[in-house]
């Protein structure tokens, strides 16, 4: 019985008639767009702790250790982490709508949390809602968009999804320092989160659900062999993206270096700019304008990964984000050094992140995309836990300088392990 439910729950209502859905962006721009606002909300979400709750841990709650105060890092990270691997399971048995929907609830603690937590733990325990927020509302937003747009455009559909969350990331960290640098550093910068969480929940209602797109496109792939009614089982596509495929190997290993280096900054810059003396307004603008360049930059290089391929841009920019890295230790001249870094480590994830995720879907069948695309996120947001986790021993060790320099070495040779890995596949 269970089965046969499970099944009916998978299976679009009805086969989809010719001329009534149709793949493609020009052919569902409407829709697009609406997703796209709804990763705008999301990504403001996750923005709203950029430039303060580093700051919180160590100025309202004199958290002494690196560690500890990198631990809602760690939570954020494993919380989203698992999540992305569950949604890839529950795509087979929910609507991706439903999905997008239940994140928006779980998520809508986060901000009073954020604002009024009597202890840190409390802001740890709010990031693991975050975590699970972020899990299933970015995992079906990009879902969703590359099933309205089919295998040709890919790559410019992961990158205006990328681009819409990460600008709105950097917007409101710069946001979120203006109004610290005005007001303190908690309630307001975190009372804005229920604006976003308003709108993100009100935009999902209005999204329809893309299981008649891919029940077109599956229609135009021969099932795959092996596995459940043609499907390969979790377990075996979880292990052909970890490792047996080489290309799956290569995307999953780059963006869980890239997420390693985004955890670690995340942590870290704060603390090593206001100990070289920059005060929260400008700490802002460095966390800030990361994301802005890394959101904006996605576009072209969304549309530069379906022209050249992915793993150019996979390469390259990984290597550019282990020459920012290096920036950052220019402390003499501390805005100058982590202005540039900013720029440098944005410019080097818009090339890499939009192209990962394509890669990933050009070398997974559409009945089985979704658990590759979450078994990819799962081990590209295990970045922002393992690096949390390596910036706190590291820091409270060896002190921040020489963290920010072990992640310039993970970073590139990330970036040559691609190089050997990954191979582009023909997208049709």
């Amino acid at each position: 019985m269970t089965r046969g439910i499970t099944a009916r729950r998978r299976s679009p209502p009805v086969a989809p008639s010719p001329g009534a859905v149709r793949l493609g962006l020009r052919e569902n721009r409407a829709q697009f767009v609406l997703l796209v606002l709804v990763t705008a909300a999301v990504g403001a979400l996750v923005g709203l702790e950029r430039t303060t709750v580093p700051l919180i841990g160590t100025e309202v709650f004199r958290l002494a250790g690196n560690l500890a105060v990198f631990s809602f890092i760690v939570a954020f990270g494993l919380a989203k982490a698992l999540t992305n691997l569950a949604a890839g399971v529950l795509t087979a048995r929910f609507r991706r709508r439903q999905l997008l929907l239940a994140g928006w609830l779980i998520g809508a603690p986060v901000p009073f949390v954020l604002a009024w937590a009597p202890s840190w733990w409390w802001i740890v325990a709010a990031n693991v809602l975050l975590g699970v927020n972020q899990g299933l509302t970015w995992s079906m937003t990009v879902n969703m968009k590359i099933d309205l747009v089919g295998p040709g455009r890919r790559g410019l559909a992961t990158g205006l999804n990328e681009a819409a969350g990460y600008v709105s990331v950097g917007a409101t960290a710069l946001l979120t320092g203006y109004l610290a640098n005005h007001y303190g550093l908690r309630p307001a910068p975190e009372l804005i989160g229920v604006v976003f969480l308003a709108a993100g929940f009100g935009l999902s209602l209005l999204a329809k659900d893309t299981a008649a797109h891919l029940a077109l496109e599956l229609s135009r792939h021969p099932a795959p062999p092996g596995g459940e009614n043609g499907r390969p089982s979790f377990k075996e596509t979880f292990a052909r993206t970890s490792w047996r495929d080489r290309s799956l190997r290569g995307a999953s290993q780059a963006g869980l270096v890239n997420n390693l280096n985004d955890g670690l900054t995340w942590g870290v810059f704060p603390l090593l700019f206001a100990d070289h003396g920059l005060g929260i307004a400008a700490i802002g603008l460095i966390k800030g304008l990361y994301p802005l360049v890394w959101g904006i930059g996605q576009i072209p290089a969304g549309h530069l990964a379906d022209r050249v391929g992915r793993k150019p841009l996979v390469v390259t920019g990984m290597l550019v984000q282990a020459a920012a890295l290096l920036l950052a230790l220019l402390l003499d001249r501390p805005l100058l050094a982590g202005v540039l870094s900013a720029f440098g480590l944005g410019l080097g994830t818009a090339l890499v992140y939009p192209a990962l995720i394509a890669a990933v879907s050009d070398h997974a069948h559409p009945s089985w995309r979704a658990h590759a695309l979450g078994t990819y996120r799962f081990w590209r947001d295990m970045g922002y836990a393992l690096g949390a986790l390596t910036a706190g021993v590291l820091a409270d060790a060896l002190g921040l300088d020489a963290t920010v320099l072990a992640a310039t070495v993970l970073t590139a040779a990330s970036g040559l392990l691609a190089a050997r890995w990954m191979t582009d596949h023909p997208r049709t």
